[in-house]
């Protein structure tokens, strides 16, 4: 069993998708936390990315440089959580996000779920 753990970006199959979420093959940032996820869970909870900047939703996106193998500048999708089970995932890591990026998405999320503002 692969480890994933949580901060860093895999590839995972997104497919089929269902009206306007996210399909294809993509980068997915890992939000599980690691206790959880090293126990064998079957579904691990992610982000999508997309290389798909949308200004109107700053607030709720960040983006990430590429770096590693992530090759493009990526949006994280943090309006798009999903929980996938880990036969979706393929590559990875491809990269690993920074404390002050991981502190970004995680207030991104929150304000999602409107636990802050």
């Amino acid at each position: 069993m692969e480890i994933i753990r949580r901060g860093e970006v895999w590839a995972a199959n997104l497919n089929p998708k269902r009206g306007r979420e996210v399909g294809k093959i993509r980068p997915v940032l890992i939000m599980q936390a690691d206790a959880l996820t090293e126990i064998g869970t079957p579904m691990i909870v992610v982000l999508p990315m997309s290389t798909q900047v949308y200004p109107a939703f700053k607030r709720w996106r960040v983006t990430i440089p590429a770096r590693d193998r992530l090759l493009k500048d990526c949006q994280v999708l943090v309006d798009q959580p999903r929980a996938l089970d880990r036969t979706r995932f393929s590559e990875g890591p491809l990269a690993r996000l920074t404390p002050q990026e991981m502190a970004a998405v995680e207030k991104s999320f929150l304000a999602v779920v409107g636990i802050m503002q």
